[in-house]
Parts: C-alpha cells; structure tokens; sequence
C-alpha cells in the first residue's frame, strides 16, 4: 500500500496519505476537498555495507515512529 503526498486545490493544504484502494478517492483532511494534485515524492534507500553504518534519526519520543521528529504528524 503506497502513501502518496497531496496538495488540495481549494485550501492549499499538504498532506500525505495511505492509498488502500485505488478506486476510493482522497479528500483533503482540513477541507474534505476531492480536488487534489499528487505530488512528487523523493525517498531514500542505503544500500550495501553503507546501509549498516547509516545513522537513522532518533524517534519523536512521542509516539516512537522512527522517522524522527514530526513523522508522524503526532502533536502532543
């Protein structure tokens, strides 16, 4: 299941979400607007023996979501 980032065309929000099944569509979380622009997503893969000496960011000691800071999108 992909997560897929948004920006709504009504309120500008950005958002990402999880896409379950295709034949749903997406609305904005802030105005429930369907009319939405996908975004390009960058990503990062390490690989090889880098990939065992790579330093990850720490978790937001929030929620523990290893992406780090804000990852999540849970605010305390």
């Amino acid at each position: 299941m992909p997560i897929y980032e948004y920006q709504c065309a009504s309120c500008a929000k950005e958002f990402e979400i999880l896409v379950r099944n295709s034949s749903t569509v997406p609305e904005c979380p802030a105005c429930h607007g369907t009319e939405l622009r996908k975004k390009l997503s960058a990503f990062a893969a390490i690989t090889g023996a880098a990939s065992a000496q790579a330093e990850l960011p720490a978790s937001c000691q929030s929620c523990g979501s290893p992406g780090g800071p804000g990852a999540c999108a849970f605010n305390p």
